[in-house]
């Protein structure tokens, strides 16, 4: 009898608490969206599981020792990760709809309404200013950017930001297309766009060159996302790195993306995520995402009152930096109403501009408040 009670003192059982029964509950449920529905099973999965192994009694998240402690503290603390992220974002990203089609750019910068709605919105719930720069920037779509701006302003709110990022990008699919049909008509969305001219070598070697040195000298804060993610783009274009592009691309972003989704999900213990402040934030996500995109559709019809070529207004929830779901969630929703209507492409112009604004909104907040 005394070595079956010894036995089970041993087991872990008896420092459960409801809380990690509810944190359960959600790990499991990310796990069906990630496996069952396929929203974005690359970032959702290893969240999932993260959320899950930080709600065993264990001493994995233990500072000094813990395994995920440890990825959590040399990646996303000291933020090295997100920039591995923007690293490989560039190598996959063609920035050719972009040089094809520049005002997309403007739609890309007015997809950030939602960063700046967002940070007086949580200004006004009672967070500070640092914690209300790093909650805004969900509304940016862009998960390495808001880890990146937390480790310098709000650290401890990385965790609560990122899963909330995350898991918001995830659920592009689902958020984006009502706010889309909701603000525009079946014409609207029937619209069809020319397709985009043939970009030069010669230009795609050029952008990030010229966009790095632009962004980096407005915006010097932003220069560890922009820089790595323009270099990235360089790889891509320059064709005589293949190596190194497939490798950012591929084996490194692999990586990467591993080790941040886990750490991430293994800052979300019971005691930590089920209170009134987090619940807040989440709430506050959910209006970062559905005013970006609202702004984003807002301004490409806007636009369209003064151009002779009409933008499909759909394109303009692509502002997101949320890459490329929500390109894809764009194409989507414009062949719902016409099946012939190809978006993905110029969507992607918007798409890849959201990037560069969420990062240039971060070197801002970042460069005033820091």
């Amino acid at each position: 009898m005394d070595a079956l009670l010894s036995m089970w003192s041993s087991m872990a059982f008896n420092d459960l608490y409801w809380g990690n029964f509810v944190m359960w509950g959600i790990a499991f449920i990310f796990i069906y969206l990630a496996i069952k529905k396929g929203f974005e099973p690359l970032l959702l999965l290893p969240i999932a599981f993260g959320i899950l192994l930080v709600n065993l009694p264990s001493d994995i998240m233990t500072p000094g020792e813990g395994l995920l402690w440890r990825f959590y503290h040399y990646g996303e603390e000291w933020a090295v990760i997100p920039p591995l992220i923007f690293l490989g974002i560039g190598a996959m990203t063609d920035f050719g709809p972009v040089i094809a089609n520049p005002k997309t750019l403007l739609l890309g910068a007015g997809a950030q309404g939602g960063v700046y709605v967002t940070f007086f919105g949580a200004l006004a719930a009672g967070f500070t200013i640092y914690e209300a720069a790093t909650i805004g920037i969900i509304g940016g779509a862009d998960g390495p950017t808001t880890i990146f701006v937390a480790a310098k302003l709000a650290p401890h709110m990385m965790g609560v930001c990122a899963v909330a990022a995350y898991s918001y990008m995830a659920l592009v699919p689902i958020i984006q297309p009502p706010v889309i049909k909701l603000l525009t008509t079946e014409e609207e969305r029937k619209i069809r766009m020319k397709s985009l001219r043939k970009v030069s070598k010669l230009e795609k070697i050029f952008f990030p060159i010229v966009t790095c040195i632009i962004i980096c000298l407005l915006v010097p804060d932003a220069a560890a996302l922009m820089g790595m993610f323009c270099f990235g783009n360089l790889l891509r274009e320059s064709g005589v790195v293949d190596r190194l592009s497939n490798t950012a691309q591929n084996e490194l972003m692999n990586i990467v993306v591993i080790f941040l989704g886990i750490s991430v999900g293994a800052t979300m213990p019971a005691e930590v995520f089920l209170s009134p402040k987090v619940l807040y934030v989440f709430g506050l996500g959910v209006v970062a995402f559905a005013a970006a995109t609202a702004f984003g559709v807002l301004l490409a019809k806007f636009m369209n009152l003064f151009l002779k070529e009409k933008i499909n207004p759909i394109i303009g929830a692509a502002g997101v930096s949320a890459v490329p779901m929500a390109a894809r969630v764009a194409h989507k929703v414009g062949q719902e109403a016409d099946k012939k209507n190809y978006l993905l492409m110029h969507a992607m112009g918007p798409n890849v501009a959201g990037v560069i604004g969420t990062a240039i909104a971060a070197g801002m907040f970042i460069s005033v408040l820091k």
